[in-house]
């Protein structure tokens, strides 16, 4: 029995998502394998090698590997894919675009968003916006993942010593091709790597509140921001900022949610959060029942007095 991670990289490092996904792995039994395809990705791949737990790196190259397109990346893992029970993703964008291809391709049905393994043929996700865990097993020969990071502890990067074996990947597919891309640029971390959170909902009430409330309290704590749907809805904050079930499932060790209700769909996206803390003036709105410590207060005196404090 052996999994077969694929790493989400630059073509320089590994991401984040992929130490928690290494972790989901091993926990299916067996050793664990990591795809690394890219383009020039040489260093990518030695940094896989260090991940503790990975018995073997496969590193493959080309151009066409360079930015991930589902078609290439797919037909790539299709083509190795009788090698291995189990084929790991972890649950971003890429990992989501590229998995239910392989399954439909392998005729075996997706595990997606796993939260748990509790055997190798059996795996606990959420279901209605995390109101409910099912537990779901599965009798297919291959098993198709995807890994919702945040019920993972990350693998440790270092430590391993794992060989990188450098194959002959699949030709070009010919059914995509890369045209461009427009990457926000922002000093702050990351949303989902983000070890604080400050996340603002719509009673801000504009943009500019938004950042004039927010940004310095941010600021002061080295955090991400955040923000809920209704607030990027409203034209408040970016997509790229919401988090919930629609948007992006986060777990810091500590999330700030200022005027931010907590309907069930936010909720879904941040209560595994190690602290949470809420501050919302109606004393009744439902982020305070996952709230660690809640202040019903007024946002706009209590976050500004919140930032000068610290």
């Amino acid at each position: 029995m052996t999994s077969l991670v694929i790493a989400e990289h630059d073509n320089a490092g590994i991401k984040p998502a992929t130490l928690n996904t290494v972790t989901a792995a091993a926990k299916c039994g067996g050793d664990v394998h990591v795809l690394v395809a890219g383009f020039n990705a040489a260093a990518a791949a030695q940094v896989a090698s260090q991940i503790a737990g990975v018995a073997k790196v496969i590193h493959v190259d080309g151009a066409h590997f360079e930015h991930g397109l589902a078609e290439n990346m797919a037909a790539q893992v299709l083509a190795m894919a009788s090698a291995y029970s189990h084929i790991l993703f972890p649950s971003t964008a890429s990992g989501k675009n590229i998995a239910p291809r392989v399954a439909a391709a392998l005729d075996v049905g997706q595990i997606s968003d796993i939260t748990q393994v509790d055997s190798p043929d059996t795996f606990e996700r959420p279901i209605y916006a995390g109101n409910a865990i099912a537990t779901v097993q599965s009798l297919d020969a291959v098993k198709v993942i995807t890994v919702r990071t945040t019920g993972f502890d990350p693998a440790a990067a270092t430590g391993g010593s794992a060989a990188v074996d450098v194959v002959t990947g699949v030709a070009d597919s010919g059914k995509s091709t890369f045209m461009g891309s427009e990457i926000a640029k922002s000093d702050r971390p990351e949303l989902t790597a983000a070890k604080i959170i400050v996340s603002g909902g719509r009673a801000l009430g504009s943009a500019e509140k938004f950042d004039e409330v927010m940004t310095p309290l941010a600021d002061k704590l080295g955090a991400a921001l955040g923000a809920s749907r209704a607030a990027v809805d409203a034209g408040y904050a970016p997509n790229d900022w919401q988090v919930g079930q629609t948007g992006k499932i986060v777990a810091p060790q500590l999330y700030i949610a200022a005027g931010i209700s907590g309907a069930i769909q936010h909720l879904a996206g941040m209560k595994d959060s190690k602290v949470i803390v809420a501050i919302n003036k109606d004393g009744e709105a439902p982020i305070f029942s996952v709230a660690d410590y809640g202040l019903e207060a007024d946002l706009f005196v209590a976050v500004p007095e919140l930032t000068a404090a610290l």
